[in-house]
This record gives C-alpha cells, structure tokens and sequence, in this order.
C-alpha cells in the first residue's frame, strides 16, 4: 500500500479579527507538529488550512476528494464557526471525516480569563454547532473528544486513521475466484456489482483450467528454491516411512504457491477464493499455499465466498496483517463453565494467528477426492479478539460482529491436522450463538486481535451499512 495523508481543516470566521485568526492558525500548527512527532500517530497529518467561509471549505473538500494521497479529512472548531457554511463541503466530501472535538489549552486560565480569551478559546461552543449539521446531514463520521495531546486521545486518533486507510484502500481490492460458489450453500452467496457499487469490491470469475496453465508453468528449480525456503522457517513432521511423499506433497503446494501468486500479481488481485468442489487439473487442494498467502497479505476464503474473501483483505489492511485471518465455525465445547467454540477449516487457517513456530504436516483430506496436501497446524495467539462476518440479503449487506477472548485449550488434538483457534464468545456463548443466528450470520468469518469492535464499526459507518454488535 502507498502512504497515505489527512488534512487537518480548522474552522473559524472573521468576527474576532484577525489577531484572532492568526493566534488560531498558530495553535493549530503547533498541534498537528506535536502530534506528527508523537509516537502513537503513525500517519502524517498535514495542517491544511484555517477556513472562515464556505467557498475556503467547499473548494478545500474537493481537493481533498481528488488528492489521492489523502485517506480523511480532520476537523477542529477552535472557535465558533458558523455551520450553515460547513454544509456544501461536507456534502460534497467522500473521504472519511473525523470531528477532533478538543481544545489548544488544557486549563482554564482563572485569574486572566476574559472575553478574548473566551471568544478565542470557544471549542465548546463551536463543536456543538458544527457537530449539529453533520449530524443532520447524516455524514457518518466519527467524533472524538478529549485533550489533543493526552495519550488515549492520540491512540484513538490514530486507529481511526488505520479504519480511514482501510476504507479508501477498500475501492482496490479486487478477488479472483478460482472456480465457483460451493454447490447448494447460500450464505456464501452475493451481488457482486453492489458490493463494488457499496465498497468498490471488484470479483472476477476465472476457470480453474486458467490457474491450472500457470501451475504447469512454474519451473523445477523455483519449486527447489521454495522449498528450501520452508526447510528453513518451518519445522517438518515427517512420517519416516513416507519421507519421499511427504517432501512431494510439501512441493506441490509450492508450485501452488508461486502460481497462484504470480496469477494474482497479474492481475493485481489482492484475495482471491478456491473450492474444493472444483479442483481439475489440480492435484491437491491448495492449503499450505494459501496459508503462506495470508502471511503476505492476501485475503482468502474457501468454498468460493468472495464476500469473506474481500473482507479478510479489508481487516488485514487495518491491522498491518497482523494476527487477523479467515476462520470457520465448526464445533462447540458445551460443559458448563466451559462454553467455547472450536474454530478451524479444511487446511487455510491463517498463521498470521499463530502462538509458536509453525509446523508443516502432511495428512488426508476427507473431502476434495486429490492427493495429501500439505498444510500448518498450530494453536493461535491468545488474547481479546472481534470476529466479523458479512451477509447479503437480497436488499443489502449487514455485518454481524462479536467479541471474544482466545484462548489455548487444555487438551491436545493429536488426530486433528489443522490449525485450531479457540474461543469464549461475549457476553456468553448462549446469547453469543443465538443472536448470530437469529441476525442470519454464516459459518465464514474473520478474525482479528489487532483490529477492535471501534473500529469494525467506524469502518462499516464510513460505508454506511448496518452492523449488528452482539452483546
């Protein structure tokens, strides 16, 4: 991804003079220095300008609409700014808008407080006529409130600008689907054109025979070269007695892997879906590919779900790829004082979630009808996680998502080669799995410890879509 920029835009008006004006932009500047050298800002904010009418704002949102470097637009209300001027710019905005709700001084000077001081220093009056129209407007943009230079004020900006990125970086992402939707599922289902109408989503359809003529291409010696790369990073379980197989299977997924990923570069694709009900001409089910695809960066699901698929690309960008991954729902732990939910897959369970080295095995798969493919397995990282999931629903998207805590369980799986994550669901599993049903969630999500139940919602606010927070 390229750097992104966002504009802080301060508003104030000519009624108190131009001393005012100049001592408005002085303080401004000097915030958005203190915050640019701080250590919890990791975007660059530029001061763009003090505005005092509605043609200095309108033009200044346009700008900022056609200057592709700028993911968001900050506003600050230092003083009183009359908001009927804010009204044609801010309708006119399409990039995310944060109101900073705060104050250059962070006390009030009792013994020299007079009215210029009053007029100068009048957030409080300003934010709440400015807030006024953008809620009435129905913008959908974030408030944030508090001391500019106070520490939780910094980090809240901070992962607003992470959600701000991940929404312009939206309208790139683009899924090649290798082969189709898995027969007779619904939920993996969708209109294409309005999630790219919706979030700029663009989902192409191609024969597997067309990654089939790729994986034929890769050349012997880049399938050698990578599989030296994994002797050295990863651990192998060997089956002494199939040593030779072992190493074939593990080779092939190489192959899978270098097509696969030159095929998406092609055609800048940044995710992309397979199906294990559609896999001629391959001779194993992509696993072990698709996971070292996710550790690049690439947003995955299985069985065709494209909506997944995007989505797991849209959370990774917000949480720097870390720890943030495609899961499926797949069996529940039902003693009491002991609910959680088992979370796995077939094979593509994301290692960017692992707790320790991964290990790379080679076992059946009960379904596909191919060869052994090769895949990790791990226990996940423990910690506070949010897991998302998106549906269509003929007349719209909603995402459902729902907070819970990872956590390595105490007994082994020897027989089970996947990666497994584990969870108690919030506030507990019972309402947990009765309010994903009744809101019609599927059994595809992603989840994701570096990116929190704020920010999946200022996300889906920017696009104006419902989400549903279980609670």
């Amino acid at each position: 991804m390229k750097k992104y920029k966002f504009w802080l835009v301060v508003g104030s008006q000519f009624l108190y003079g131009d001393e005012t004006l100049r001592e408005v932009e002085k303080n401004s500047k000097d915030i958005v220095e203190k915050l640019n050298e701080s250590e919890f800002i990791e975007s660059e904010i530029v001061f763009k300008k003090l505005v005092t009418t509605a043609d200095d704002i309108t033009k200044t949102m346009k700008e900022a609409n056609y200057d592709d470097e700028v993911a968001g637009v900050i506003t600050w209300m230092h003083t009183f700014s009359p908001a009927k001027m804010w009204i044609r710019g801010t309708q006119l905005l399409q990039k995310p808008l944060l109101h900073l709700a705060t104050q250059y001084n962070k006390n009030i000077p009792w013994q020299s407080i007079d009215m210029d001081y009053m007029n100068l220093h009048q957030s409080a009056h300003g934010d709440r006529e400015y807030g006024y129209i953008n809620a009435r407007l129905n913008k959908n943009n974030k408030v944030i409130f508090g001391y500019w230079d106070k520490k939780e004020t910094k980090l809240a900006i901070n992962k607003w600008m992470k959600t701000a990125i991940g929404y312009n970086e939206s309208f790139n992402i683009k899924v090649a689907r290798f082969g189709d939707n898995m027969r007779n599922v619904a939920v993996t289902e969708g209109d294409k054109i309005e999630a790219q109408i919706k979030f700029g989503w663009t989902v192409d359809y191609y024969a597997v025979g067309d990654l089939v003529e790729e994986i034929n291409s890769v050349k012997e010696e880049e399938v050698d070269e990578l599989f030296e790369e994994y002797k050295k990073s990863y651990d192998f379980e060997y089956d002494e007695d199939h040593k030779e197989y072992f190493e074939e299977s593990v080779k092939y997924q190489a192959r899978l892997e270098i097509a696969i990923e030159r095929f998406l570069s092609k055609g800048s694709y940044t995710a992309f879906t397979t199906n294990f009900e559609d896999l001629y001409g391959i001779d194993q089910l992509p696993g072990l590919a698709v996971q070292r695809l996710n550790q690049k960066g690439y947003g995955f699901a299985g069985e065709g779900d494209w909506k997944t698929a995007a989505l797991d690309r849209l959370l990774k960008i917000i949480a720097n790829n870390q720890a943030t991954g495609f899961t499926e729902d797949y069996t529940y732990e039902l003693e009491e004082g002991k609910e959680a939910v088992l979370e796995a897959h077939m094979l593509e369970v994301d290692p960017t979630m692992a707790k320790d080295k991964l290990k790379i095995v080679v076992k059946p798969l009960a379904i596909g009808n191919r060869n052994d493919p090769a895949r990790f397995i791990f226990d996940s990282k423990e910690g506070e996680a949010v897991v998302t999931t998106m549906a269509d629903f003929g007349d719209g998207f909603k995402v459902i998502a729902n907070e819970v805590e990872i956590f390595t369980p105490d007994e082994k799986a020897p027989n089970l080669p996947v990666a497994r994550v584990y969870w108690r669901a919030k506030p507990d599993l019972t309402t947990s799995v009765t309010r994903w049903i009744e809101e019609g969630g599927g059994h595809h999500s992603v989840v994701s410890m570096n990116v929190d139940m704020d920010q999946v919602s200022d996300l889906f606010k920017m696009f104006g879509v419902d989400l549903v927070k279980i609670k």
